[in-house]
């Protein structure tokens, strides 16, 4: 592999301002915002505008940061995969994906996350991941168990939407379980 950021079937590269249709696509279907995030009042095309720029100015990595995930098959945008909550001293950080419903079902999330992990464990020494998922998320739980993780937690009616409290689903996986099961980096 010559580049870290190029799997089978996404590139993972940095927000661009031409981006703002596609974030602004992804937050137009609340029902599927509503599975990933908290559903927020419609943003006007240039509240889209300035929030890419603003992130696309941003320099790169940090504790937090959010990528693009474009398909190689087209070089379109198909969604985002963010970084967040990242602890130096205990060696944990978050991780979090949304594919547009277009790009769905052809392992665009699987491959995003996959290279997220070999970053975070392989360049930033971090030893485990974390994902809160909602309950009623299937394809989600899915998609994490089938990448190794393991579910550590239930938080009982702990958000509040749709007219109902629900239940957060905790997924963990460490740097030893990822290993077992990828090749590490190479370093030639």
């Amino acid at each position: 592999m010559g580049d870290m950021w190029t799997g089978e079937k996404v590139r993972l590269r940095g927000v661009e301002p031409e981006d703002w249709e596609g974030f602004r696509d992804l937050a137009r279907n609340t029902v599927d915002t509503r599975n990933a995030d908290l559903v927020e009042p419609p943003r006007s095309a240039e509240s889209f505008r300035a929030w890419t720029a603003e992130r696309a100015g941003r320099p790169p990595g940090g504790e937090a940061f959010r990528l693009v995930v474009e398909g190689l098959a087209d070089g379109a945008f198909a969604g985002s995969v963010t970084v967040g909550e990242t602890d130096a001293r205990a060696g944990r950080f978050r991780t979090g994906i949304e594919i547009a419903r277009d790009h769905r079902r052809k392992g665009y999330a699987a491959d995003a996350t996959e290279l997220v992990l070999t970053y975070m464990f392989a360049e930033q020494r971090h030893h485990k991941c974390e994902v809160e998922v909602y309950a009623f998320n299937d394809a989600s739980l899915a998609l994490y168990r089938r990448l190794g993780f393991v579910e550590e937690g239930r938080l009982r009616r702990h958000e509040f939407f749709a007219g109902g409290y629900h239940d957060v689903v905790l997924l963990g996986i460490t740097a030893d379980e990822y290993w077992a099961s990828h090749e590490r980096p190479s370093v030639r």
